[in-house]
């Protein structure tokens, strides 16, 4: 077999600074591929500045990085995709390592690892904000990388084929971890250089939104894919809440014979039916989610080999 097809994939919304060196970057670090950007409504000079490079410019109108993704991942056909910002913060050299461990390895994703190179690499409170939310999933899913929130990364066409890509802004990158987590994919990362934006070149990540809306997704996605763990949670923490208000009614009823309170005896029994209310939606949802777990792997083993 012939070496495999690259394409390196760049989401991108007003880098006009930036751009031009992110494809002529990794043109470079990777001669035989395909450099696509795709576009998310720019209104500066991000397009002319991408073709001038010598990417191919594609057009995507839903806004949102994770509505970019989906968009990539369905229209474009390679054997190995590569996942890269349009900003000029990750390090094209390191894109020859990502891709040779993907194939050699035969993986299904590698993550570059942001190693920050100098203090304004990652705005204040990015830092620690990515340190908790790793280390959330990795409690949740009971194994995780070192940086979920990465956006360079290597992947497999059977990951980029599988993926249902439901996210619509910078959560994508915990759904693209959890997709892998989820189906015990062979994964790896590489810790690669991470360097601050060019001048006049601005973020496009809002720190507490988008915060929330990651942080929103990690639970979504624990609700969804461990819905017994999630309610069975739930319904422990029910129980013992009922158990605390009924507690004293309780000792009363054994000193006396007496339940004085009824309605507090009424709020405790409500308590725990809801309990076991949660713990019934558990074991049906986790019956549900297997089934679906298996067509996701299906799909995964289908998505193999690139049409002729």
């Amino acid at each position: 077999m012939g070496a495999p097809a690259v394409a390196v994939l760049v989401p991108c919304f007003n880098e006009e600074v930036a751009i031009g060196s992110v494809v002529r970057a990794f043109r470079e670090a990777l001669p035989g591929a395909t450099v696509y950007v795709f576009d998310n409504n720019s209104s500066d000079g991000t397009v002319k500045a991408a073709r001038g490079a010598g990417a191919e410019v594609r057009h995507v109108s839903l806004q949102g990085k994770g509505n970019v993704v989906r968009r990539m991942f369905a229209d474009v056909e390679a054997d190995v995709y590569l996942l890269v910002d349009g900003d000029g913060t990750y390090h094209a050299p390191s894109a020859p390592a990502l891709v040779a461990r993907l194939v050699e390895g035969q993986l299904d994703m590698v993550v570059g690892a942001r190693a920050e190179n100098g203090a304004a690499a990652y705005r204040k409170g990015h830092r620690l904000g990515n340190r908790l939310f790793t280390a959330f999933v990795a409690w949740l899913f009971g194994r995780g990388f070192t940086d979920i929130l990465s956006g360079y990364r290597a992947f497999s066409r059977r990951f980029v084929k599988s993926f249902p890509a439901l996210a619509e802004g910078f959560e994508i990158e915990t759904e693209l971890t959890v997709h892998a987590l989820e189906l015990r994919m062979p994964v790896d990362e590489i810790i690669t250089p991470y360097n601050a934006r060019p001048a006049g070149s601005e973020s496009k990540l809002h720190t507490w939104r988008d915060g929330y809306r990651i942080l929103n997704t990690i639970l979504s996605l624990f609700q969804r894919e461990r819905p017994l763990a999630f309610f069975g949670g739930l319904s422990l923490a029910l129980a013992g809440a009922s158990i605390a208000v009924a507690a004293p009614l309780f000792v009363t009823y054994l000193e006396t014979g007496l339940v004085p309170r009824f309605p507090t005896a009424i709020l405790a029994s409500g308590i725990m039916m809801l309990a076991a209310l949660a713990a019934v939606c558990g074991f049906i949802l986790d019956t549900v989610t297997l089934g679906r777990q298996e067509m996701k792997q299906l799909t995964y083993l289908a998505a193999g080999r690139r049409p002729p």
